[in-house]
């Protein structure tokens, strides 16, 4: 199994994240209640159950590989392969009953992120990722758009009231100002438009790095880029921005001042 392709891999991922996305489609409308965490976000008993059907299914196949998830931390630290997984990416959607909740599985070969996929369940979304083989969308090809202008631009964020705690609020302002249109179609939901060339911009000020993993050979492999808002390519800044590429260099200018 080590030798596995990162063919086989990616098509592993698709598997992980098509089996937790039904699982959470059992609980989504049904009007489940939430816990709170320490760090006052919400969890719900299908955030821990799609985890842990991941988890059984990664180490029925792969038991020395490491899993990273946001619910049930991680286990053996410093693997050649490492799952990143975010059972339920938007989990105040999900609660909400809003359609726009993914489920993102990640894997860091060799402290690099080489392969996603995302589900969306309550869209019939899906999107995956390897490196050097591209970005599928509903089985196409998915690419990021061709606009080469930043007043041309849609962008989107998860939610523009995050921005002011971390300092970020002037830069987003400046953005916002200078493009066509703004939206918060969110969370991994807004990487999964830029990387389907449906937006050009999503910014986010606090990012976890299981919010990261998947999204960043996704977006990649569409032609985009998956950044820090310093403009480094990465999953552990704690930050992101994702863009179709063409627009990096005028958006980092831009947030600059």
């Amino acid at each position: 199994m080590a030798s596995e392709t990162l063919e086989a891999l990616r098509e592993f991922a698709a598997d992980l994240a098509w089996h937790a996305g039904r699982l959470t489609l059992r609980y989504f409308q049904t009007g489940i209640t939430p816990d709170i965490k320490e760090d006052r976000t919400p969890v719900t008993i299908a955030d821990r159950e799609a985890e842990q059907v991941m988890r059984r299914m990664i180490e029925a196949r792969y038991p020395h590989h490491s899993i990273l998830g946001e619910e049930e931390g991680e286990t053996r630290p410093g693997a050649s392969h490492r799952w990143i997984l975010d059972p339920i990416d938007g989990t105040k959607s999900f609660v909400q009953g809003v359609p726009l909740y993914g489920v993102l599985v990640g894997l860091e070969r060799d402290g690099e992120a080489v392969v996603g996929a995302v589900s969306f369940p309550a869209l019939g979304d899906f999107l995956t990722a390897a490196r050097g083989q591209g970005c599928q969308w509903n089985g196409r090809q998915a690419r990021v758009s061709q606009v080469r202008e930043v007043r041309q631009a849609t962008l989107l964020s998860s939610d523009a009231e995050s921005m002011a705690p971390r300092g970020r609020e002037a830069a987003y302002r400046r953005l916002a100002a200078s493009v066509r249109l703004v939206r918060t179609w969110g969370d991994a939901y807004g990487y999964s438009l830029v990387a389907t060339g449906r937006a050009e911009i999503m910014l986010d000020p606090v990012m976890s790095v299981w919010d990261c993993a998947a999204l960043f050979p996704i977006v990649t492999e569409a032609g985009g880029t998956f950044t820090d808002w310093n403009g480094a390519p990465t999953i552990h800044a704690g930050e992101a921005i994702g863009t179709n590429g063409l627009l990096l260099e005028q958006v980092l200018n831009i947030i600059r001042g």
